[in-house]
């Protein structure tokens, strides 16, 4: 057999033996990784990074990478005044959307007063009302409670606050939070009461600003 030039051998071929620019992206297959495509966006959660695991090298979900940061945070409040104890609070809520209000991420959905979470994770939750002693209440108070629930069925109260106030015709606040770690979007919900001794004691509502308020921030995964 005739050979043109050096005679092959049994050595395999290494790098050093390929010209350069001998393999150019037009002849690599479809699906390989190139990198030649830029991704100008966030990559989405079932976007994928590559990784050395000891040594091997393999493919991981956006999702699975921790570390990226608050990626939600919402404010909701409620509209109107109203007197008495709700337990919960089942009417009037909206989310906050004057002022320059900013949001971060998928938002909380509401049902007569039932919060569910966008996704699953650790949220801090913070709730915070505000009373008047109109109507001739004295030496009355508020209390503010913030409960959870890990079956969608029975709600414990998992944080509260009280506030004293004894004066007419006066203004007073209670606030309180929680931090909820939210493994089910099903199961894992809250909501929000308030209590008085007081007939007369009015909870502020209002569409212009944030009175009686719930907030709530994603903090990282579950």
């Amino acid at each position: 057999m005739a050979y043109i030039g050096q005679k092959p051998t049994d050595k395999p071929l290494s790098a050093s033996d390929l010209e350069d620019g001998l393999i150019t992206n037009s002849k690599l297959a479809q699906d390989i990784i190139s990198g030649e495509t830029e991704l100008a966006t966030a990559p989405a959660d079932t976007d994928e990074f590559l990784i050395s695991d000891a040594g091997v090298l393999k493919r991981i979900d956006a999702s699975l990478i921790g570390g990226g940061g608050i990626t939600m945070a919402e404010s909701w409040r409620v509209t109107a005044d109203f007197t008495g104890d709700a337990n919960p609070i089942s009417s009037n809520w909206e989310k906050t959307d004057t002022d320059g209000y900013g949001n971060l991420g998928s938002s909380m959905t509401e049902s007569s007063g039932i919060f569910t979470f966008p996704s699953t994770g650790i949220y801090l939750i913070l709730f915070r009302t505000s009373q008047s002693g109109n109507g001739g209440a004295v030496n009355y108070f508020a209390s503010a409670r913030l409960q959870t629930t890990t079956d969608n069925s029975t709600y414990d109260t998992a944080s509260e606050n009280y506030s004293n106030n004894f004066h007419v015709d006066s203004y007073s606040g209670v606030s309180c939070e929680f931090i909820f770690d939210v493994t089910n979007t099903t199961t894992h919900k809250v909501r929000f009461a308030i209590e008085n001794n007081h007939n007369g004691i009015v909870n502020l509502g209002d569409s212009g600003n944030d009175r009686t308020t719930a907030k709530f921030i994603r903090l990282g995964d579950t």
